[in-house]
């Protein structure tokens, strides 16, 4: 489970917590007019952040499912991409914006290496991410494929990956009619626990299986 993130900004660089010294320094500069250049720079940064946050929307799924976000953020990524009229996805970007604003340096961090990594991860990861993709889907489809995993992967702890394919199942049909459906925590959850399972049970094999077979789709 991911911490909530601290409520603040980024300064140069630098996270400002709201409420800090630095914070409320900075407040009185903003507000006396003094420093241009400092809210120049504030400016600066959140419209870097916005972008991000952006970008997070072009990200697939095996990278950004293992991402530590907060599941507010999480959703309002999911509501962005169901937005279709210009003003309301703008105002939603704004406020996916606002969330990247609160996020920890570290889970920034992760960010912005999911992104980079998502052009250059190599041939045999990406095809386990897809692995994992595939399973994922076959759990939350077929209960005869819930149990076949746990067969092959004894080590799974099946009580809980059972609460988390209903649950998944619930989030699905859980949504509005008509609208996509509902991807919530249950369903980043699976992933994260059959890829920790591919890669634990002969992972290079794995990895070079599900290369193929994305070799076969491709074809």
């Amino acid at each position: 489970m991911s911490r909530k993130p601290k409520k603040g900004y980024f300064v140069r660089g630098q996270f400002v917590a709201e409420g800090s010294e630095l914070d409320l320094e900075l407040k009185r500069e903003l507000k006396g007019g003094t420093d241009e250049a400092s809210r120049t720079e504030l400016k600066r940064e959140s419209a870097e952040l916005q972008k991000l946050g952006e970008e997070l929307l072009t990200l697939r799924a095996g990278l950004f499912d293992a991402l530590p976000l907060s599941e507010k953020l999480v959703d309002a990524i999911a509501e962005a991409k169901r937005i279709t009229n210009f003003e309301g996805k703008r105002r939603q970007m704004q406020f996916i914006g606002k969330l990247m604003r609160a996020l920890d340096p570290e889970v920034l961090d992760a960010v912005k290496q999911a992104l980079a990594e998502q052009n250059t991860v190599p041939a045999a990861e990406t095809a386990a991410l897809h692995e994992a993709e595939r399973w994922r889907e076959r759990l939350i489809a077929d209960d005869d494929a819930l149990g076949g995993w746990i067969e092959t992967h004894p080590a799974t702890d099946s009580q809980q990956l059972r609460a988390l394919v209903r649950q998944a199942r619930k989030d699905l049909k859980a949504g509005p009619a008509g609208e996509a459906p509902r991807q919530g925590k249950a369903y980043r959850e699976i992933f994260q626990l059959v890829r920790a399972q591919l890669a634990v049970h002969g992972g290079d094999d794995h990895a070079a299986a599900a290369a193929e077979q994305d070799r076969e789709e491709d074809a």
